[in-house]
């Protein structure tokens, strides 16, 4: 079914997903989606300033100015309201056709039924839920995107390590089989953690200086994983650990193959999947690079292929860098684009 107005997006939760989410919408151009509200407890001064001014990705390219209840972006005005609660906001009355909860607060199938029945038609999560049974479905676009519904209310983004890490392991297993797999994430410093030792979280290692140290934290990738790649339940571990840094993260990842294999082929199937079925979501280099090299890169991952190794036939290990913020951002939007086409093909 043809349209005569772009897809109506509205925003809860405007912090470090949210902002990417809008500013990387502009930047793609383009007027099938636009986003006309926002939801945030941030007053409408800090909201212009925080989308006008950004200390990882720059200044907004383009219009940003506030009048009234409404933040001028490029010519179009996006809503700025203030609720805590998702009951707080009648969401039909804002006409959207998709709602994306970037606040990481909800994370249970009643948390989002709260949006469904406050009016938002349907809702995106940019964040793993407590379990599988929380939301119609997982996704890693590229990956399984194509298991959507049109019938599907709610549906998690998973998390960016688990955009980053699952089309490395999907070629993989498929190409060569993998028998256990462990990863290390080597993440940038989160919100979660104070800039000065403070009490902020009951783990008490995020109580510590986010800049100070490089501090071991808890992780649900390997669950994450199990729930986009089920025939790899029970073969994967997975650690975190945070570094001062404040965007940019990396996987080191070690692999056991069900047969035998080198380095220099598993660089040749990730190369080759990067320029055909993963391409703009997966990347290849080899050149000498820093972590800072890859900010504001929208892929899901980049392979180094420069450091893998093989320490054995059947032992591999593979850094993988990816932009925590920009590139699950952009697959929000590549998650949202699909959905709300495939709901108005079938509506």
């Amino acid at each position: 079914m043809s349209r005569d107005r772009p897809y109506r997006i509205a925003l809860n939760g405007y912090g470090r997903i949210g902002r990417c989410v809008l500013r990387a919408l502009h930047e793609r151009g383009g007027n099938a989606m636009q986003i006309v509200a926002l939801n945030d407890l941030a007053d409408q001064a800090s909201v212009e300033y925080l989308t006008r001014f950004d200390s990882t990705h720059g200044r907004f390219p383009g219009e940003v100015r506030v009048d009234g209840d409404c933040l001028h972006i490029n010519g179009q005005c996006v809503q700025v309201l203030c609720a805590p609660q998702p009951e707080d906001i009648d969401w039909a009355a804002l006409d959207i056709d998709l709602l994306l909860e970037c606040s990481g607060q909800y994370t249970s199938r009643a948390d989002g039924e709260r949006f469904l029945q406050a009016g938002a038609p349907r809702v995106l999560f940019s964040q793993p839920m407590a379990n599988a049974e929380a939301v119609d479905s997982t996704l890693v676009y590229g990956v399984n995107h194509q298991r959507l519904d049109a019938r599907h209310r709610l549906v998690s983004n998973a998390s960016c390590t688990t955009n980053a890490s699952v089309p490395v392991l999907d070629i993989l297993n498929r190409q060569l089989g993998l028998e256990q797999v462990s990863i290390t994430t080597i993440h940038s410093a989160m919100n979660d953690q104070p800039v000065i030792d403070a009490y902020h979280h009951s783990d008490l290692r995020r109580t510590r200086s986010a800049f100070q140290s490089v501090i071991p934290v808890s992780t649900g990738l390997a669950r994450g994983i199990e729930r986009l790649l089920p025939e790899l339940t029970g073969r994967v571990q997975a650690k975190a650990m945070r570094v001062p840094t404040v965007n940019v993260s990396a996987l080191d990842i070690t692999l056991q193959t069900s047969r035998d294999t080198s380095a220099e082929e598993v660089n040749r199937l990730l190369k080759s999947a990067s320029e055909s079925e993963y391409h703009g979501l997966l990347d290849y280099t080899e050149l000498q690079h820093a972590s800072c090299d890859f900010n504001h890169d929208p892929h899901s991952a980049i392979v180094d292929g420069s450091q893998t190794r093989a320490a054995g036939p059947r032992l591999v290990n593979l850094l993988v860098w990816f932009d925590n913020e920009w590139g699950f951002a952009n697959r929000m939007l590549d998650v949202a684009d699909y959905w709300l086409q495939l709901a108005n093909r079938d509506s």
